[in-house]
């Protein structure tokens, strides 16, 4: 089981990585998905995630889009696992734990930490809430 830090990583080479890591067999856990960076402008950023909050339509009817970090993130890695309704893309659906913070049972596990990129216009999930 890999549990990653996502503090400071790119959104979609993140879940990318970790798409890989799922459909090969392995049980991926990420944790701080709040400070997890877009990449952008952040106005264009935030009116695209506005927008297709708006667009579902009435309250009952969806399909709705999140707020929280952790399945706004979930939803990226969603779209990159092919057919993850059938077959091995159910299965690997399966394998993913995303957190806003560390949990109390993961504090002692050995944290991996990816290279973080430099300097770039960016915006973090959890001010998309703002």
């Amino acid at each position: 089981m890999k549990i990653i830090d996502g503090s400071g990583m790119v959104m979609g080479r993140l879940a990318s990585y970790v798409a890989k890591q799922v459909l090969q067999g392995e049980e991926v856990t990420i944790v701080n998905c709040e400070k997890i960076i877009i990449t952008g402008n952040k106005t264009d950023i935030k009116e695209k995630f506005e927008q297709s909050r708006r667009r579902v339509g009435t309250r009952q009817i969806g399909p709705k889009v999140s707020k929280s970090p952790e399945k706004i993130f979930k939803r990226a890695i969603r779209g990159m696992i092919s057919d993850h309704l059938r077959g091995m893309g159910k299965i690997a659906w399966r394998r993913i734990k995303c957190y806003s913070k560390i949990p109390k049972e993961l504090i002692q596990e050995n944290i991996i930490k990816l290279e973080k990129p430099n300097k770039i216009k960016s915006i973090e999930i959890r001010e998309l809430n703002e």
